[in-house]
């Protein structure tokens, strides 16, 4: 494995709850409204230090989306999902943005 090279960022940061790695401001939120497996999650535009892994199709509240889970490049924890693909036209804005969880 090579070294690591995490980005630092300025500002209201949201970071990994275990290793406190960066991974998106505030400023790049796109909704609150959003629901994970462990509560509360945020959608964001921008996400930084984060790896992905297979994409996956998932049945959610809003519909069938082809997925792929976050996480974090500091500790390996799962962080949130981010969205590939939204198979219904209405979900179409979630392409290319990421879901933290709280």
């Amino acid at each position: 494995m090579g070294r690591l090279f995490v980005v630092h960022l300025e500002g209201k940061v949201y970071s990994c709850k275990h290793c406190r790695t960066h991974l998106a401001l505030y400023e790049d939120i796109v909704s609150k409204s959003f629901h994970s497996r462990h509560g509360k999650a945020y959608l964001f535009s921008k996400v930084v230090n984060v790896s992905a892994g297979e994409n996956e199709d998932r049945q959610m509240l809003t519909g069938m989306h082809t997925v792929a889970d976050i996480f974090c490049v500091g500790c390996g924890s799962i962080v949130g999902w981010k969205y590939e693909t939204a198979h219904e036209k209405s979900q179409k804005y979630k392409e290319g943005k990421s879901v933290l969880e709280r």
